[in-house]
């Protein structure tokens, strides 16, 4: 089975990627044979985009997901991690446990965020390592918020001579935000941005800008986080959700409980109204959607494919929730 591809430059994205921070033990932990399990259930649906990143469980994220790819032809799937936090030993907190990063695995290394030329070739070289494959396909600067001058100067520089010798397929960034991913597009050659909770079913305004520069730069969109922390990840929204890695407030809570509502009038499932939306913008290639063992890899995929009313996008305009009915 094979999903939907989107094409963008000289990749082919499924519409649908698995994201693979669950496999780094976020919030709690898994075992190797539950990640193994995961990775393999979404490739048997059809996915072949697969994004980590050093961050997600101090490089256990990268292990597992190398290794339960081994087997998989590489040419068939895209790979995609991250640069910026690059991994050092710290032996003394070797000890603890990475729990305030949200992740449950030894704090036997420490990130250190570095985007200058050497940062980013470290990073890619052990980052190769971790996952055992000759080549990435995709590199993102990974949250450089802080970070603008390296993003803007030395890690676009690095990464965009990284393509053009062939080490890596394309660039960009992946944040939280848009505005500072609009700015990247604005002022250097990324070829792919990944937007995190910011093109949502809830959310649009913050990403407006970087879709109207991505379409006139022809560069690709990758909407993550489009459950926006699991608020909307439900048929019914609970008391006590969660929107932005917080508490949700109150207005925020009447939106997605609006949309709950307009959902079921149309006999639609929110989740499913949740990963679709980003997909109805043209310059959106894939939605990556994290993932926790192999029945929820295929819950995700179903959701994909649940069909979903014309009438549904148009009430859920007219209750001014997202703007153009007929394209997101």
């Amino acid at each position: 089975m094979t999903l939907p591809t989107r094409p963008h430059r000289r990749l082919d994205f499924t519409v649908l990627g698995a994201g693979c921070a669950q496999l780094g033990n976020l919030y709690r932990a898994m075992s190797d044979e539950e990640a193994e399990a995961t990775i393999r259930a979404a490739w048997d649906s059809g996915i072949r985009y697969f994004d980590t990143a050093p961050h997600y469980g101090l490089g256990l994220s990268e292990r597992r997901l190398g290794r339960a790819l081994a087997a998989c032809p590489r040419d068939e799937y895209i790979l995609s991690t991250k640069v910026g936090r690059v991994l050092v030993p710290s032996p003394e907190t070797a000890g603890q446990r990475d729990l305030a990063d949200g992740f449950d695995v030894p704090a036997d290394t420490r990130r250190v965020y570095d985007l200058s030329r050497d940062g980013v070739l470290r990073s890619i070289e052990d980052s190769l390592e971790r996952l055992g494959v000759d080549r990435i396909d995709i590199a993102y600067m990974h949250d450089p918020d802080d970070h603008w001058e390296a993003a803007s100067t030395t890690g676009a520089a690095t990464l965009s001579e990284l393509r053009d010798e062939g080490v890596i397929r394309g660039f960009g960034a992946g944040m939280n935000q848009g505005e500072m991913l609009a700015d990247l597009i604005e002022q250097t050659d990324v070829d792919i941005v990944m937007c995190a909770g910011r093109f949502t079913l809830l959310e649009q305004d913050h990403a407006e800008r970087m879709l109207r520069l991505a379409a006139e730069r022809n560069v690709a969109v990758v909407a993550a986080a489009v459950y926006n922390s699991g608020l909307l990840s439900r048929e019914h929204v609970p008391d006590d959700a969660h929107f932005d890695y917080a508490e949700a407030p109150g207005d925020i809570l009447a939106r997605a409980r609006d949309i709950e509502r307009i959902c079921r009038d149309h006999d639609a499932s929110l989740p499913a109204a949740a990963v679709q939306f980003p997909l109805r913008h043209p310059q959106v290639v894939s939605v990556v959607a994290g993932m926790r063992g192999a029945d929820q890899a295929r819950e995700t995929v179903a959701r994909l494919s649940a069909p979903l009313p014309d009438e549904l996008w148009r009430a859920l305009a007219d209750a001014g929730h997202i703007r153009n009915p007929e394209v997101a």
